[in-house]
């Protein structure tokens, strides 16, 4: 019997297994197999705070898991939450082929790439077609050659950024005429003479199904309807995310987008469930704001679990 099974492994999961271990509740961590999250995939991380030169994405998930992990947290490496049922406490969790049972569960699965959804990006999505600039920009197949980075948002444009060290040109594909982006990355981005915009334009298919490698996107104006045909060597998707709640549809609130619904701080419509970070935000969606979710939710159902003992 656990007293709480963490699931996930980004800045909010971390943040709740360190305040429930503290509090020695001994968490079980679920880490998934994307261990540390989004924010591994990303390179320096300018805008949490306590770090002045900024720091590697990838390092500071290092450091709260070997934080976490110093105070008695439990952590399943690489594990896959398979199963759960929440029909009643205590609850079943089945976790890489064995079922635990766990007096309480915080959810903190965050939020997956959105794919454009058309047939070609999923065809090609191994031959040119990735979601992560930092762990594919580098390859060869991408050095010295034309790129496209779909997206106006802060995501769009740091991995724009970040491909200005490799490709020969970038090309922002934009479905508007401004970025969604920050202030600051928005100026960065159009100030580097290597990015080149390409406004009010929309992806409808990624070029060469048939050669099975990206040779260019075929684009369509959303204003006057014009086609055209952009080449490239690698198409970058940085459209927005998708919560990680399939699995609880049906038993878990979320709304229309598939974000979990808490209430009264970190809690669910299940007395004993708890979320926090990027699958129940879509409003901010930032490391710091993960983290803080995550420690309301640590603190909630150290709470929850002292009333029931009570």
């Amino acid at each position: 019997m656990e007293n709480v099974i963490i699931i996930g492994s980004g800045c909010a999961g971390w943040t709740a297994a360190l305040y429930t271990a503290r509090a020695n509740l001994s968490p079980v961590v679920v880490t998934g197999k994307q261990i540390g999250g989004l924010l591994t995939t990303t390179t320096i991380v300018e805008n949490y705070p306590g770090f002045v030169e900024g720091v590697d994405g990838y390092q500071l998930m290092v450091n709260m898991q070997q934080q976490a992990e110093r105070f008695g947290a439990k952590v399943k490496l690489g594990s896959q939450m398979e199963a759960v049922d929440l029909s009643e406490r205590p609850f079943k969790v089945t976790i890489d082929g064995e079922m635990h049972l766990t007096k309480a569960i915080i959810i903190a699965t965050g939020a997956g790439h959105r794919h454009l959804g058309i047939e070609s990006e999923e065809i090609l999505k191994e031959d040119g077609v990735t979601y992560c600039a930092t762990c594919d920009g580098a390859w060869p197949r991408y050095r010295n050659k034309p790129l496209v980075v779909v997206g106006g948002g802060d995501s769009a444009c740091e991995e724009a950024l970040y491909l200005t060290r490799f490709g020969s040109i970038i090309y922002l594909i934009h479905r508007r005429d401004e970025l969604r982006a920050s202030k600051i990355m928005a100026e960065r981005v159009l100030a580097n003479p290597k990015i080149k915009p390409v406004w009010n334009s929309v992806v409808t298919e990624i070029l060469d199904v048939t050669k099975k490698d990206v040779t260019g996107v075929r684009l369509k104006n959303a204003v006057t309807g014009e086609e055209s045909v952009l080449d490239c060597a690698g198409v970058f998707v940085a459209i927005g995310l998708v919560p990680n709640t399939q699995m609880f549809a049906g038993v878990i609130d979320r709304d229309e987008s598939g974000y979990i619904i808490p209430n009264h701080g970190s809690k669910t419509n299940v007395e004993g469930v708890f979320v926090a970070g990027d699958c129940a935000d879509k409003h901010y969606r930032q490391a710091i704001t993960a983290a803080g979710m995550g420690c309301m939710a640590a603190i909630d159902c150290e709470r929850f679990l002292a009333s029931m003992e009570g």
